[in-house]
């Protein structure tokens, strides 16, 4: 993969951010923003725990979901005290995912505060996103196709994104937004999966109260470093294009792969499976025949 870092600042004015980064549809990691919250230091894993110690979540793996169940079904339940203790006490691949703060945490709504940079969040859906050391998200983009702020807490954390015009490349999955289920981002396998040679993308690392603008429809991949959580925040689609293809792919998209997997299970599975490898192929031997 080709990875570049990407553009990073300590502060930035709602003129430069709309200008440069917003509408050019182009990352941005801004250091140490949440530092400038009243109420920081309650952005920890503690904090969570004593407020929302006793609420049962469900808790996602490593593992691709199994093609006979549904694909956002959890793979176990467990207390948030209980969850905590189990990434803070070594390695874990557990993770939470979407835990919505106005349902299950409002009071830490009080605790920060939205950026001034000309975007008009979604409020109903501020979110948290926890992981062990282990833990790491597959490589997709989000089916509302909304921009969105990440702020992460406590240990570091790995990004990578990548633009839709590298969809090929990553191997997109037919009637999805993933990739196929193999690709160790990690250690990329191109012999494998040789068209991830060509994947231009960017590479972030995260710490402690950082922001990163992730661009509507941007390809990301997840890995923490070690024990920690992200809150993001969104931004519905306002342009008629985009907010058309949002209702596209939440409502015709998502269900259609959802009834075709119900019927054909694993056999639809590996269909995909395989189209996305053989599209992946065409798309490497077109760039390498271009770049002789």
């Amino acid at each position: 993969m080709i990875l570049e870092n990407v553009d990073t600042v300590s502060d930035i004015s709602k003129e430069d951010f709309q200008k440069n980064y917003f509408k050019t549809h182009k990352p941005l990691l801004i250091k140490n923003f949440a530092a400038r919250w009243e109420a920081f230091d309650r952005w920890n894993l503690e904090y969570i725990r004593e407020k929302a110690g006793d609420q049962e979540v469900p808790l996602y793996d490593n593992k691709p979901s199994d093609a006979s169940k549904s694909s956002d079904a959890p793979v176990t339940h467990m207390k948030m005290m209980d969850y905590i203790d189990r990434i803070k006490s070594g390695p874990s691949d557990l993770r939470i995912f979407f835990y919505i703060i106005t349902d299950r945490l409002p009071e830490l709504l009080k605790n920060f505060t939205y950026p001034d940079l000309g975007i008009k969040f979604f409020k109903r859906l501020p979110t948290l996103f926890f992981g062990g050391s282990d833990a790491h998200v597959l490589m997709h983009y989000d089916v509302d196709l909304g921009d969105f702020l990440h702020i992460h807490f406590e240990g570091k954390k790995r990004i990578l994104l990548f633009d839709q015009k590298q969809s090929a490349f990553l191997y997109k999955v037919p009637l999805s937004v993933h990739t196929v289920y193999d690709i160790d981002y990690e250690n990329p396998d191109y012999e494998k999966f040789p068209a991830l040679q060509y994947a231009k993308g960017y590479e972030i690392f995260m710490e402690h109260g950082d922001a990163l603008f992730i661009p509507g429809a941007f390809w990301h991949f997840n890995r923490y470093l070690e024990p920690g959580f992200s809150m993001s925040l969104r931004a519905l689609p306002n342009k008629p294009g985009v907010f058309g293809n949002m209702l596209y792919h939440v409502f015709i998209m998502r269900y259609t792969d959802k009834i075709l997997r119900k019927l054909f299970k694993a056999k639809w599975v590996n269909y995909k499976q395989k189209w996305a490898y053989e599209k992946g192929t065409e798309a490497f031997e077109k760039k390498k025949r271009s770049v002789k």
